[in-house]
């Protein structure tokens, strides 16, 4: 298993983190009983979106960082491109580790289960820009060009997905009415960055629905430009 196989969603790790195991979220069988007998699968073969392999990636990269990584995106992304203070990413009451001598908690990858990162609209634009920009804010580039040109690619198991939480659209499958290129960042409630290169767009969405209204509403953003 690699960090690709992680941040693709394809790594197929079973086991239990904090209490939940890996088939607790968006469970596979038709019965309970079948659950916790899924077939295993190769990793890097197989795409599931699940946040217990999400918090594991978490976990492992909270090791690399040493640091809680609350701190490490307050201090790399977020005060560069002057986010808010009032934003906050949580884990649960039991994901707390003990790391160099001191308590450090692990936080989560998604909104399952009470954590996750709680975030104005404000700073998600903010956010989003960056990504709009190829990760340069002003003259400084916060993340590698190459980091994001492997985030924007999709893996064999599904085109769609790049990185962690990066949607894509090969083939406008997703949203006919938006640009292949164009990617969105999507969360619990579904509340969503659309980066769309092509037309030099970012819109911020909060609690739109999770049939064609964001396709919909794409449509009439860009209908509504200028030619």
């Amino acid at each position: 298993m690699r960090w690709e196989h992680l941040l693709r969603q394809t790594s197929d790790w079973q086991g239990t983190l904090w209490g939940k195991p890996d088939w607790a979220d968006r469970p596979e069988g038709k019965t309970p009983a079948d659950w916790p007998n899924r077939p295993l699968r190769t990793p890097g073969t197989h795409y599931k979106y699940n946040d217990v392999r999400i918090n594991l990636l978490a976990l492992s990269t909270l090791y690399v960082w040493r640091k809680p990584l609350p701190e490490v995106l307050n201090e790399k992304i977020m005060q560069p491109i002057g986010a808010s203070s009032t934003w906050r990413w949580y884990g649960y009451d039991n994901s707390w580790i003990e790391l160099d001598g001191k308590k450090v908690q692990s936080v989560s990858g998604g909104g399952h289960w009470g954590g996750g990162i709680f975030i104005n609209a404000w700073d998600l634009a903010r956010f989003g820009y960056l990504f709009l920009r190829d990760g340069k804010w002003k003259e400084q580039q916060l993340i590698s060009k190459d980091w994001i040109a492997m985030a924007r690619t999709g893996g064999s198991a599904n085109a769609e997905y790049g990185f962690a939480n990066w949607f894509l659209n090969p083939g406008r499958k997703a949203l006919p009415n938006a640009p292949e290129t164009a990617i969105t960042f999507q969360g619990a409630g579904r509340n969503v960055i659309y980066i769309d290169q092509q037309h030099d767009l970012l819109i911020v969405t909060r609690w739109i629905g999770n049939g064609d209204e964001l396709n919909q509403l794409v449509g009439k953003v860009l209908a509504a430009l200028p030619d």
